[in-house]
């Protein structure tokens, strides 16, 4: 029953949960709607109790980053399997994705400045575009046909 009620806390806040079978679904969206989706995974609050503080603290960032933040709960089912491909290595984590690329984690409860701090970091970063990256391999000589 504790582990019931527990996980009932970290939902309780409006946000939805997903899985290996809907987060992309959920990724997409948030890409569409120009936010960053943040999910958070936090294991059996029985064993880590400190998730449902996190679980308390997402909707309030969600709130304070003024629609930048798009936020979901990883199912506990699919965990270990998302954990995996976002590279959670402790939990409770907080995964924040951008187009496909997770931009950074931020494990554990933290004081709401770091929180601020960290996510304003992770979420202003400018984007590199593949154009770019070619730009900086590829020297301009060389991308013009010119050789020296």
């Amino acid at each position: 029953m504790e582990f019931q009620q527990g996980r009932h806390d970290l939902v309780r806040g409006g946000l939805p949960e997903v899985d290996a079978a809907t987060v992309d679904h959920f990724l997409a969206a948030a890409d569409e709607a120009g936010t960053v989706a943040v999910l958070l995974s936090a294991g059996n609050p029985a064993r880590f109790p400190e998730a449902i503080d996190v679980a308390v603290v997402l909707p309030e960032l969600i709130e304070a980053f003024q629609g930048r933040l798009h936020g979901a709960v990883i199912t506990r089912e699919a965990e270990s399997e998302l954990g995996q491909r976002f590279g959670v290595r402790v939990q409770p984590t907080l995964i924040f994705v951008r187009g496909g690329e997770t931009l950074g984690l931020i494990a554990k409860i933290q004081d709401w400045s770091i929180y601020i701090d960290r996510i304003s970091k992770l979420i202003d970063r400018p984007r590199v575009s593949a154009a770019a990256v070619v730009k900086t391999i590829i020297p301009p000589h060389r991308a013009q046909g010119i050789e020296p």
